[in-house]
């Protein structure tokens, strides 16, 4: 266990997540290392910083969605209008796509398309999976605070009794499972970041050697460790769930104010987000009652929150941190967000949307659209379905008169069905056949 040199994190996640957790967690550790120059090392400020400093990076994509929003409670009316002409119809192809085409109608006259609003909603989501992802596991990411966990698994003995013992410690606190792989580094150390108080004293026991690691400071790599997730009282690697029951089985000397901040984390993190999803409707348009999706969106305006104190009860309580700091910052960003779009002048907003829309066509040789196109764009398309459905006409005609004049050849002089029509028809189907070879 004294060799960790070059070890690579099985713990971090893979496929496009990846490279945007590593960047997520490269600026938690400039802010582990700003923090620290000012003699604070606290993972849960960090975090707090951490949560300011990436609501500010994507203020562009969230003012962009909401403008699309603003855009919405005017186009709203029009494209419920085109909702109720075709209500009951939505099943049949034909209507459902001319719906389609009068609602794509409505959004190029406003400069917009019917995927603007969701294109930044669809870049954030990742960012906030990989975020998510870097505070569950912060010694994965944060290599200024993962020097602290290495420098305990160096003072960890190697050989198998000591695989046993550490094994036994972990079975003992219901940590793994049958075995633990003690001589992965990375395994041990994401097991170091969820022990209690209580499991750090049961690990110095069973290995005295841990106890007498100590920082550059002379501060035992135990305390600070315990320091450093300690927020208020409350260590972020606990659930709050944990910290409750803690208080309550009298484990780790847990006092009643921390079971209370442990509490408080749900309950802020659901009131948080109901306030902050609140504001943010705001400047949406206000849908009927029979609108497609009204229903389900506020019943969702209600459930996630709901959703957000449990979640927040048996996650472990720095995501519990990171998600009240979320919306508290989402709140006062909305604030200003909604102070400016009601400035916006919707006109300038749309003629600024058909400049941008008139430089993708250009660039793809398409003609520029304009404002208030909808009749005339609408006429073209009924022209063209009239024109088709000519053409399919006229072709059932030919083939109608071609089969017609087919069997009035075959049944001449003769009644049609007799034999005497069919024998007709063999004789004049070899005279035609005679004629064609000559």
């Amino acid at each position: 266990m004294n060799s960790i040199a070059g070890a690579v994190l099985l713990t971090k996640t893979g496929g496009i997540l990846g490279p945007i957790a590593d960047i997520l967690g490269g600026i938690m550790d400039l802010l582990f290392r700003f923090t620290s120059a000012f003699g604070i090392l606290n993972i849960g400020l960090c975090i707090i910083l951490f949560t300011l400093v990436t609501k500010v990076l994507m203020i562009p994509l969230t003012i962009k969605q909401q403008k699309s929003s603003k855009l919405m409670a005017v186009m709203q009316p029009e494209i419920t209008a085109i909702q109720k002409k075709y209500k009951g119809k939505e099943n049949d192809q034909k209507y459902a796509m001319m719906m389609q085409t009068e609602i794509k109608a409505v959004y190029e006259k406003y400069g917009t398309s019917m995927t603007g609003g969701c294109l930044p909603l669809l870049i954030q989501m990742p960012i906030i999976f990989a975020l998510y992802r870097v505070i569950y596991n912060i010694p994965a990411y944060v290599q200024s605070v993962r020097v602290y966990y290495e420098a305990v698994v160096s003072k960890l003995p190697s050989g198998y009794e000591a695989s046993q013992a550490f094994t036994d410690l972990a079975q003992a606190h219901k940590m793994v499972g049958e075995r633990f792989d003690y001589t992965n580094v990375n395994t041990v150390i994401d097991l170091l970041y969820k022990l209690t108080g209580q499991q750090w004293d049961s690990l110095v026991n069973a290995f005295s050697s841990v106890g007498q690691a100590v920082t550059e400071t002379g501060v035992r790599v135990v305390d600070a460790i315990e320091n450093m997730q300690n927020f208020f009282g409350l260590n972020i690697a606990y659930t709050p769930m944990q910290v409750i029951m803690n208080y309550f089985n009298k484990v780790d000397n847990t006092t009643l104010m921390t079971a209370i901040a442990a509490l408080c984390i749900p309950l802020l993190a659901g009131l948080s987000q109901w306030y902050s999803t609140k504001l943010m409707t705001a400047n949406q348009p206000q849908q009927s009652e029979d609108a497609p999706g009204a229903n389900m969106m506020k019943s969702m305006n209600v459930t996630m929150p709901l959703m957000s104190v449990f979640f927040c009860f048996s996650f472990a309580s720095g995501i519990g941190l990171y998600w009240v700091a979320q919306s508290v910052f989402t709140i006062i960003q909305q604030v200003g967000i909604n102070s400016y779009l009601n400035k916006v002048d919707i006109d300038d907003l749309v003629q600024k949307n058909i400049e941008k829309t008139n430089k993708k066509r250009a660039k793809k040789g398409l003609p520029p659209t304009k404002v208030g196109n909808v009749d005339e764009m609408l006429k073209k398309i009924e022209a063209r379905e009239e024109k088709a459905e000519q053409a399919q006409m006229a072709k059932i005609a030919k083939t109608k008169s071609i089969v017609e004049e087919s069997t009035k050849y075959y049944n001449d002089n003769a009644k049609p069905g007799s034999l005497a029509a069919k024998a007709n028809m063999v004789s004049k189907y070899n005279e035609k056949h005679e004629k064609g070879k000559k």
